[in-house]
């Protein structure tokens, strides 16, 4: 099974910045794509963001574009996800998950099935 292991969220004010970063400890990760997603309470999870692992090309949720931005740190065996103006509509669990492929978006059998523990992220004056 793979492991990745979140880390990075905590209580921010509207207009904030939180970095998150996923790990990967046993994979490589960064041969793979490897996604953001996030589930507030009564919500459906949502993709937030994806990078892809041919290329490197980024995709993001409309709700979260030109504020938020995905990266890799290979050095750390990483993806980062750079939050700004953060809303309170950001406030959820996120997560992020690999198919071990190289391509995004990642499937929705491996969200609903991803039963790592997220970090919460809490947007709120």
């Amino acid at each position: 099974q793979v492991q990745l292991v979140e880390s990075g969220g905590g209580l921010v004010q509207p207009g904030g910045s939180l970095t998150l970063s996923c790990v990967g400890s046993v994979l490589t990760l960064d041969y793979y794509a490897v996604g953001w997603f996030r589930q507030a309470p009564g919500k459906e999870r949502e993709r937030v963001s994806c990078i892809s692992g041919a290329t490197g090309a980024a995709t993001y949720a409309d709700s979260v574009k030109g504020r938020f931005t995905i990266s890799r740190d290979n050095a750390r065996n990483a993806v980062d996800l750079q939050m700004n103006n953060l809303k309170p509509e950001d406030t959820a669990r996120y997560y992020c998950a690999t198919d071990e492929t190289q391509h995004c978006p990642i499937s929705d059998h491996t969200i609903l099935g991803s039963r790592g523990p997220g970090t919460q992220v809490t947007v709120s004056a």
